[in-house]
């Protein structure tokens, strides 16, 4: 099997129910979804997506109704000036992004992006990671229908309900790679975090269920994944992948939506991950949209894996 098939897999069916038991109360995190809604779409006026910049550029409408063309990218790899590459495509099949002074990285690193966000912009993005990170980058893209429709997919991840072309090429990517041998780095921002969460959740019951690993064996297998989420939107992630989270405590999609911030009243029902390092800061001003910028926000406060594992900012 190389796609987890979520309505049809009596296998995925038991392993859905029995990590369903161990996750998150759904309900308060899809309404905390709701309750943001009135507010971003207050500020959505002022820009036409979550980043600013000329990289920036609307594709899609608040009421829906995006770019079509950028539909037919949903799920697939994005690399090199723009090209995209089937689910399946082995990595070493795909020309990343490389940094501007290294043309020969030795790290790889795969982002996912987060919504409003066209398959161009989502290219600047892999080439500001590339440059920053001194790696390749290779994206999985989380197309754009909107605002609307963007949100209320958002809203389905958290449910882990409906099917996401980005979750599952990001879970057959990360359950193919694991099973190489091979080391996997991974970024998500925005809803990219959810959908890598949600992909790693899928990843975990994959190794439970379908190749009957222990619990210690799934987490010391998955233990191979470096994991760094930007402004997430997921209050959640599996125990076995070493993780950094960058919350900016000015950005109300991962205080409201994910990890909280500093302060944070439903600390309790919140699982960054065992070992997890959550590097909360407070920069921007009122301005929720600059807030929550990946580029000119989040890989500003960026520092090296490692570096960042050791608590170093």
């Amino acid at each position: 099997m190389t796609t987890i098939d979520r309505n049809r897999n009596p296998l995925s069916q038991v392993g859905r129910q029995t990590a369903e038991k161990a996750q998150q109360p759904v309900g308060t995190g899809a309404n905390t979804v709701k309750n943001t809604v009135a507010e971003s779409a207050k500020v959505a006026k002022q820009v036409d997506t979550f980043e600013a910049g000329p990289a920036r550029q609307v594709s899609a409408s608040l009421l829906g109704g995006g770019k079509p063309s950028d539909k037919v990218h949903d799920g697939q790899f994005v690399g090199a000036g723009g090209q995209t590459f089937p689910p399946g495509t082995p990595l070493s099949e795909i020309p990343g992004v490389t940094p501007r002074n290294n043309p020969n990285p030795a790290k790889t690193i795969i982002y996912v992006n987060g919504i409003l966000t066209p398959k161009e912009a989502q290219s600047s993005d892999l080439q500001a990671i590339a440059d920053k990170a001194n790696a390749k980058a290779i994206g999985i893209h989380n197309s754009t229908e909107g605002f609307v429709t963007d949100l209320a997919q958002c809203v389905k991840d958290k449910l882990d309900k409906g099917t996401n072309p980005a979750v599952d090429t990001l879970a057959d990517t990360v359950y193919a790679e694991l099973k190489a041998g091979r080391e996997v780095h991974l970024m998500g921002y925005s809803q990219g975090g959810l959908i890598t969460a949600r992909a790693l959740f899928d990843v975990q019951r994959r190794l439970r269920i379908e190749d009957g690993l222990s619990k210690a064996d799934t987490e010391k297998l998955m233990s191979k994944l470096n994991v760094e989420t930007f402004g997430a939107a997921s209050t959640k992630y599996p125990d076995g992948p070493k993780y950094v989270h960058y919350v900016n405590n000015r950005d109300v999609v991962p205080t409201f939506t994910g990890l909280g911030g500093s302060v944070d009243p439903l600390k309790f029902l919140k699982d960054a991950g065992k070992g997890a390092v959550v590097h909360r800061f407070g920069d921007g001003g009122l301005n929720v949209i600059a807030n929550h910028n990946f580029q000119e926000m989040y890989m500003k406060h960026r520092v090296p894996f490692e570096q960042a594992r050791a608590n170093q900012f």
